[in-house]
């Protein structure tokens, strides 16, 4: 071989090559060459985000907040004693119990009751710092966590 082989189909001019020709399967829309306005919707179309399942990533960012807001607060609660909190046995049974709850509604992610439920464990945490301190800090944090997840879920949903 002397060098790369040619498309025999392939023109001369610099122009955007077709969705068919790029690959993509006839029919279907194209998502956005090099010279294509893919960034700004026509009149009466739905702005897409570009992911195939929408649904599926917002449930799964929402999922994963929650199961690592329940593996910080499993694991706070020995550094917590430690430190010197006075982390007594009712209040390791309430990080418990919310750490449960973090994972039984990341778990739920599919219900659309789950994204609320998730807005009140929040609080809940928050409420939990009248234990101790750092958990009014881990509270916070996660709520600020979760705000951002529901907007992103705002924006790629609608």
């Amino acid at each position: 071989m002397t060098g790369p082989q040619r498309d025999p189909r392939a023109t001369d001019d610099a122009t955007d090559p077709s969705p068919a020709d790029r690959g993509a399967p006839a029919g279907e829309p194209d998502q956005g060459g090099l010279g294509s306005d893919a960034g700004a919707p026509e009149a009466g179309q739905v702005r897409r985000s570009g992911l195939r399942n929408p649904q599926a990533a917002v449930r799964g960012l929402g999922a994963g907040t929650l199961g690592l807001e329940a593996l910080v607060l499993l694991l706070a609660i020995q550094p917590i004693r430690v430190v010197g909190g006075d982390l007594g046995g009712a209040a390791i049974g309430v990080v418990v119990a919310l750490a449960v709850a973090a994972i039984l509604l990341a778990g739920m992610m599919r219900r659309p009751w789950a994204w609320h439920a998730g807005t009140v464990l929040q609080g809940l945490l928050m409420l939990a710092g009248l234990l101790h301190w750092s958990l009014l800090a881990l509270g916070v944090i996660f709520a600020l966590v979760w705000a951002y997840a529901l907007h992103v879920r705002r924006v790629i949903l609608g």
